[in-house]
């Protein structure tokens, strides 16, 4: 079959946009103006502000409150999206989260590791696509705030009071949830398991009167693996924190942990190892929280 010839376009004429071009090309104009059109009037009240307060006249409080409101909205204007790779790590800080309440949410299959005379325990239990975690519950004899301060606000000292831990360095800040640290663990008593080194991207969410720390093993480019430490692999692992039920000053604290320190080790020093760690975890942080009540008194 012969096919119809098509019209022709006259000499030096341009093809016309379609309808959605011309939509998307129109909008674009529309959000680059009003853009424009908000920074223009963010200066021109800072301007104005400025003005009123050297005169003397209005309220001066009402002035730099409205003042530092168009400051933040010059700054909000200027804010750069995350990049992708940012992207990347506050979904898998959000993986973590959520594969670590999923582990926790399903009460069967755990078996008892340790008790402690005080009622602290460890459990455990083996995942098909985890490998064996752990679960700490213990309950801290200080208020939620103080216990969340501890272990968020001031994670780097961690090192300070928890001999498990030689150091933990902040190496970058994503949004106000998210962060990636570098932790080195001390080895253990008699160098039964030599030092090791994670790579993590940690997830903080605080809802209501319960608080999740969540993370996981990450790879960063700035942090290669170090001389002296084998690069161990972390998570998903998260520390629920939660107001003790008729005792607000008393702090509820679930710790799931699951860790794959790399190496030849028996499985029985691993799975003796992990749960002590964290029977001794619980008992530093006790000592810890209880210095700082003292020095603040």
């Amino acid at each position: 079959m012969r096919k119809k010839p098509g019209l022709a376009l006259a000499p030096g004429a341009l093809p016309k946009k379609s309808q959605a071009q011309q939509t998307l090309c129109s909008w674009r104009a529309t959000r680059s103006l009003l853009s424009g059109l908000r920074r223009q009037a963010a200066v021109a009240i800072s301007q104005e502000l400025s003005k009123l307060a050297c005169r003397g006249t209005g309220p001066s409080t009402w002035i730099n409150q409205v003042r530092r409101r168009s400051s933040l909205l010059s700054s909000r204007l200027e804010e750069k999206p995350f990049s992708e790779m940012e992207i990347s790590y506050i979904k898998q800080g959000e993986e973590a989260l959520q594969k670590s309440l999923s582990i926790l949410g399903d009460q069967d299959g755990w078996k008892t590791e340790t008790v402690v005379d005080n009622g602290d325990k460890v459990l455990s239990k083996v995942l098909p696509d985890v490998g064996k975690v752990f679960r700490l519950e213990v309950v801290v004899d200080q208020p939620l705030d103080a216990v969340y301060s501890e272990l968020v606000d001031n994670m780097e000292q961690m090192g300070d009071w928890n001999p498990n831990v030689q150091e933990i360095k902040i190496l970058q800040k994503i949004g106000k949830d998210t962060v990636i640290t570098h932790e080195k663990a001390a080895a253990t008593p008699g160098n039964i398991v030599g030092p090791r080194d994670f790579v993590s991207v940690r997830c903080s969410k605080r809802r209501g009167s319960t608080c999740v720390l969540a993370g996981m093993s990450t790879k960063y480019g700035a942090m290669p693996e170090q001389e002296g430490f084998i690069r161990a692999e972390n998570g998903p692992t998260c520390m629920i924190l939660r107001p003790l039920p008729g005792s607000p000053s008393q702090t509820k604290l679930t710790w799931l942990l699951s860790i794959d320190l790399k190496g030849w080790l028996p499985k029985t020093i691993i799975n003796q190892v992990l749960s002590q760690t964290q029977v001794d975890f619980a008992n530093h942080l006790r000592e810890r929280l209880a210095q700082t009540v003292a020095v603040s008194c």
